[in-house]
């Protein structure tokens, strides 16, 4: 089932058991859906439902910075519960061993020498990964391994 497809069936669940809090955050996570389905001009593929629900995380946990220095740990809480809902529609993560396979699989496919092939094997790689590990990670694992092969 499509990821804006599970949300909804989520929310309809939350609606019949009074869930307000979480309704209002599956609204908010499926209008972002929708707009970024409108920029597209097309349906979303689960990897580009999971950038955008990556993105509402990220501005959560920001939010949850700055209410703690602010001192309102009562909304710092609130944001995590919202975070927490968010992060159960992503899949499970990879770990750091089945990431490191997916990249060796991927230096290999296009022959990678050294740190300059880092384009050609990121193409390679985040498609695979999407919505299981964040770019910096693969992005600093990629240059790590690519640096590896430099004579």
């Amino acid at each position: 089932m499509a990821v804006p497809d599970r949300i909804r069936e989520e929310m309809k669940r939350a609606l019949k058991e009074g869930a307000k809090e979480k309704v209002s955050i599956l609204r908010y996570a499926l209008s972002a859906l929708q707009n970024k389905e409108k920029e597209l001009g097309r349906p979303l593929e689960d990897g580009e439902a999971y950038q955008v629900l990556r993105t509402l995380i990220k501005k959560g946990r920001e939010a949850v910075e700055k209410f703690r220095q602010g001192e309102r740990e009562d909304l710092a809480r609130k944001e995590e519960e919202e975070i927490e809902i968010l992060e159960s529609f992503l899949p499970k993560p990879l770990s750091e061993e089945e990431l490191g396979r997916i990249i060796d699989q991927a230096i290999r496919e296009v022959q990678a020498q050294g740190p300059r092939d880092l384009g050609k094997v990121m193409k390679v790689v985040m498609p695979q990964v999407a919505g299981r590990a964040e770019g910096q990670v693969v992005n600093a694992l990629v240059k790590r391994k690519l640096e590896a092969l430099s004579p």
